[in-house]
């Protein structure tokens, strides 16, 4: 389970006394304890410990845009470290050629012909790439697909 995996790697960097790692992870630890708490659950399962890490690491790459926009470099790089360690336990990514063939056969089924039939392909897309594809990038991916072509 994930969420042992992470206690196990806390202990581990605790024991390396690799302070980086330590505070990256017991704040992923309590971003995850929140969660549980918000649903009402004693411990999370893969795919909702999956889905929090996700969080995590987007709102870090949102601070790491705004520290180069600020010239903090330092805090940027600090920042792409912590990303590092948060992909660490997330399931390899799905390659993109996969992803194409996935969106193709969900608007082959749903019948999409533009742009206004992109909800129902992101729902049947993100149920087939769940946790292991960014939802940013299947966002784009379909939007190209149904936009007609530029001329």
């Amino acid at each position: 389970m994930l969420e042992e995996k992470i206690m196990n790697d806390f202990k581990e960097a605790m024991k390396a006394r690799d302070s980086a790692k330590v505070a990256t992870v017991s704040f992923l630890r309590a971003a995850l304890s929140y969660a549980a708490i918000e649903k009402n659950k004693k411990s999370l399962d893969d795919a909702e410990c999956i889905a929090v890490i996700r969080k995590l690491i987007k709102q870090h790459q949102e601070s790491i845009t705004q520290f180069t926009a600020g010239a903090r470099k330092d805090l940027a790089d600090k920042e792409a470290r912590e990303v590092e360690f948060l992909k660490a336990y997330l399931p390899p990514e799905m390659p993109e050629d996969q992803i194409k063939s996935i969106i193709d056969e969900a608007i082959a089924a749903t019948g999409a012909a533009g742009p206004k039939d992109m909800g129902k392909v992101m729902k049947e897309v993100a149920a087939k790439t769940a946790g292991r594809a960014d939802g940013k990038t299947v966002s784009d991916m379909v939007k190209a697909k149904l936009s007609p072509p530029k001329v």
